[in-house]
């Protein structure tokens, strides 16, 4: 399931376990500055088999519509991953919903590109597969993520206390939501 996007910047790619080697330098490289706002990471994790397993994991979910998620090329590199946005626990039926997750290369911040992928990403799902409601939840001082989705439209809808392990701590998240008016 090769299925590109393009921004005015940005190529957008839904990816298959031959691009592990790719994936895996963006995280080797971005190591350091990700242990902020993820969970904590095993050895394991930092491995070819690893990502190659993840990804195959990915197209599963996203061939079974549960997951969306497009990693991030810069149009004049596209050897090089500089993120991703994701879109996953997509439930349909009366909900329509899914979670908004994205990370940017440490190079690469305060450029507009996260800006840029997730409002294509929020057409894609808004549009081609008719959600109703995208929620984001956003660690209060990550103020630079908090900046992407306030560009969007996103509305707080409030804090929720402890409410995901973030490198082995328990973090509060601001609760952001954007509505799809057109459903």
């Amino acid at each position: 399931m090769e299925k590109t996007y393009e921004t005015e910047r940005l190529i957008l790619k839904v990816l298959d376990k031959s691009y592990a080697d790719l994936v895996l330098d963006y995280y080797l490289r971005n190591k350091a500055f990700l242990e902020e706002w993820e969970p904590k990471r095993s050895k394991e994790f930092y491995t070819k088999e690893y990502q190659e397993k993840q990804l195959d994991k990915e197209l599963a979910d996203i061939n079974n519509k549960r997951t969306f998620k497009l990693w991030i090329f810069k149009k004049e590199d596209r050897s090089r991953i500089i993120g991703f946005v994701s879109f996953t626990n997509i439930i349909l039926g009366a909900f329509l919903s899914c979670y908004l997750g994205y990370k940017l290369d440490k190079d690469e911040i305060n450029k507009g590109y996260m800006t840029e992928a997730v409002k294509k990403g929020v057409e894609i799902v808004f549009n081609e597969f008719g959600l109703h409601r995208i929620e984001a939840n956003i660690m209060p001082r990550n103020k630079a993520s908090l900046r992407v989705v306030e560009k969007l439209g996103f509305y707080n809808e409030g804090l929720a206390y402890k409410y995901l392990k973030i490198n082995g701590k328990w973090e509060d998240h601001i609760h952001m939501v954007l509505l799809n008016e057109n459903v």
